[in-house]
C-alpha cells in the first residue's frame, strides 16, 4: 500500500514537472494569403514563432503514354493556413510541425543553439552564441489527388535536408527575410529533389522576452544587398550633385575674383602710355 502510494506521488511530480507545449495557428492575423503565422506556447508562454510563405515543388512519377516508360510531372503546392500546427522547445533545440490535407503533408523544422568562434575586427577569437536551422523534413503522400494527378506507384515518402545549417541568427535575436530562399531536400521516392522556397520570413525559436513579441531583428545577408543596391544609386546621386554644386560655386568666385583684376590691354603697343 506504502509503495503505492509512493508510486502515485511520483507520477503526479512527472506530471506536474513536465511543461505543456501547444501550438496555434494565427495566420488569419496576416493580410497577405500566402503567408502563415505560427505560434508554440509552453505553459501559456510564447517559445517560439514563425511567420513564412512557403511553396513546395515535388517531382513525381507518372506512366507516360505507351503505358511502359515513366516520366516526371511537377507537384506545385503552399502551406495553407488551415495547417494543425505542433511543437517543441527547449534551451539548446526545437521543433514546429505542421500538418494539413488530412495528414498528407507535414513540414518539420528543426532549429538548435550552438556556441561558435567567431573572429573579431582585431583578429581575435571570440565566442558566440547563435541559432540556426538544422534540418528540414517533408512528408508527402503522392495518393492525395489534388496535387498528385495520375502518379505512379502512389504512397508516401520522406523528403529531408542533408548537414542543413540555414538561417543562422545571433542568439537572442529573431531572423528576418523579405526575399525568396530556397533550400532541396532529398526524397525517398527515388532520391528526388524536393524545392521548398520561403519567402517574408521572420523566425525565433529561442529567448523570446515578450509573449508573442519578437527580438531585434537580424537581417538576412539577401535583404542587405537589395537594401544596398536600392540606396546605391540614391547615394551616388547626391555626391554627384554635391560635385557639381562645389564646381559651379568655385567657378562663381573663380569669375567674380576675375572681374574684379585690372585689365590689360591687349594691343602690346598700349603698353607703353601705361
Amino acid at each position: 500500500m506504502q509503495v503505492r502510494t509512493v508510486l502515485c506521488l511520483l507520477s503526479a511530480l512527472a506530471r506536474v514537472s513536465v511543461s505543456e507545449q501547444e501550438g496555434e495557428n494565427l495566420s488569419g492575423l496576416s493580410p497577405n494569403p500566402e503567408k502563415d503565422i505560427f505560434v508554440v506556447r509552453e505553459n501559456g508562454t510564447t517559445c517560439l514563432m514563425a511567420e513564412f510563405a512557403v511553396r513546395f515543388l515535388i517531382p513525381y512519377d507518372v506512366l507516360a503514354l505507351n503505358r511502359i516508360d515513366l516520366i516526371t510531372e511537377q507537384a506545385t503546392l503552399s502551406l495553407p493556413r488551415g495547417a494543425e500546427v505542433t511543437g517543441r522547445c527547449a534551451s539548446a533545440e526545437a521543433e514546429l510541425q505542421a500538418t494539413w490535407q488530412n495528414g498528407a503533408y507535414t513540414l518539420r523544422i528543426f532549429f538548435v543553439k550552438e556556441t561558435r568562434s567567431v573572429e573579431k575586427k582585431d583578429g581575435r577569437q571570440q565566442e558566440a552564441e547563435l541559432w540556426k536551422i538544422s534540418k528540414v523534413q517533408l512528408v508527402y503522400d503522392t495518393s492525395e489527388t489534388t496535387h498528385f494527378i495520375n502518379a505512379y506507384n502512389p504512397g508516401k515518402h520522406t523528403a529531408s535536408s542533408h548537414r542543413l545549417s540555414a538561417f543562422a541568427t545571433p542568439a537572442g535575436r529573431s531572423y528576418v527575410c523579405a526575399a525568396t530562399q530556397t533550400l532541396t531536400l532529398i526524397s525517398s521516392d527515388h532520391q528526388k529533389g524536393v524545392t521548398v522556397s520561403v519567402s517574408e520570413t521572420r523566425l525565433q525559436p529561442f529567448d523570446i522576452t515578450s509573449d508573442f513579441v519578437f527580438s531585434e531583428a537580424y537581417k538576412c545577408i539577401t535583404d542587405q544587398r537589395e537594401q544596398l543596391e536600392e540606396t546605391l544609386p540614391l547615394i551616388l546621386g547626391l555626391i554627384l550633385g554635391l560635385i557639381i554644386v562645389t564646381t559651379l560655386t568655385i567657378y562663381h568666385f573663380h569669375l567674380k575674383l576675375t572681374a574684379q583684376q585690372p585689365q590689360l590691354p591687349r594691343d602690346r603697343s598700349l603698353y607703353k602710355n601705361m
